[in-house]
């Protein structure tokens, strides 16, 4: 199989972007531009998104500075709207006026986006093509839709939730790893930078996810029922794979350096900051691999 370029993977976890936004920022302070696609899951699309439009700090600004807005991220939000992080407040009135998109970058930046979503009826991840903004925001929304606490979000017929349900870190599908599914339009890549908002030692529960099942929400979405129950055990197994990736040389990983103290939903402004320095500081620290990759 044909292989070329680099690939830039962008793990989600809501508040917990902030330290990808931490790496993203140093990676454009210092001109490393070098990828052929990104992919972002969640949290990792809007990161994502930002870096394409080449906007340093965006990302860290806007989570700083809307955090306890009521319409951003809040349980007032799910209530009002049915979506906990508020859609029309985050991708219009933020996107469009207090904290205007570069459309105009994003779009004639040649940099394949994907942003990872999950389709309800199948269960399984779609990687859906992020070309021409503001038309394909609504993508990173399906992207970034928590379950039960989100509506669904339909695109071309087809309901979406997080992509984090299908697939938290799509290395696989970037890197074109046996069995992975192909994503029309792209060449697997040779190699790929992993920013993951985990630290290495951390393994994932089911206890978010059986709260959803328990719900039944989605009661007669058997295959999304059956995503959700087995989340867990693959997200763990994902994590196996791209160690031992890492080992390989064919991914350089940039994670937390201690267990993270932010959640999906929130956190005091100073852990958020100070999450976002540690991003900082674990991209500084591996400049020189950076810059060989993707330099």
């Amino acid at each position: 199989m044909a292989h070329g370029g680099n690939a830039l993977i962008l793990e989600g976890g809501g508040f917990r972007g902030i330290f990808t936004a931490g790496v993203l920022d140093v990676l454009q302070e210092q001109g490393i531009y070098g990828f052929d696609s990104v992919w972002g899951v969640s949290a990792g699309a809007i990161n994502a998104a930002n870096y394409k439009s080449r906007q340093l700090g965006r990302s860290m600004r806007i989570i700083l500075a809307f955090r306890d807005d009521k319409r951003f991220m809040s349980l007032w939000s799910w209530a009002k709207t049915g979506d906990i992080a508020g859609a029309d407040f985050m991708y219009d009135e933020v996107q469009n006026r207090l904290d205007p998109f570069d459309n105009e970058t994003f779009n004639a930046n040649p940099l394949r986006m994907y942003a990872v979503a999950t389709d309800t009826m199948f269960g399984t991840a779609t990687y859906l093509p992020c070309v021409t903004f503001p038309d394909d925001v609504i993508k990173v929304r399906a992207s970034a839709s928590l379950p039960m606490v989100s509506n669904r979000v339909e695109i071309d017929g087809h309901l979406y939730l997080d992509g984090g349900t299908a697939d938290s870190i799509p290395f696989a599908v970037a890197l074109g790893l046996e069995g992975s599914p192909r994503v029309e339009g792209h060449t697997p890549a040779e190699r790929a930078l992993v920013v993951c908002t985990r630290e290495r030692g951390f393994i994932k529960t089911n206890n978010t996810e059986q709260m959803y099942l328990r719900s039944h929400r989605y009661y007669g979405y058997g295959y999304y029922t059956d995503a959700l129950a087995s989340r867990a055990d693959r997200y763990n197994a994902c994590r196996r794979q791209l160690f031992e990736l890492e080992e390989q040389d064919r991914v350089l990983v940039i994670e937390p350096p201690r267990p993270v103290e932010v959640g999906n939903t929130g956190a005091e402004g100073g852990k958020l900051l100070e999450l976002y320095l540690q991003g900082r500081t674990a991209a500084e620290q591996k400049l020189d691999q950076l810059r060989e990759l993707a330099g």
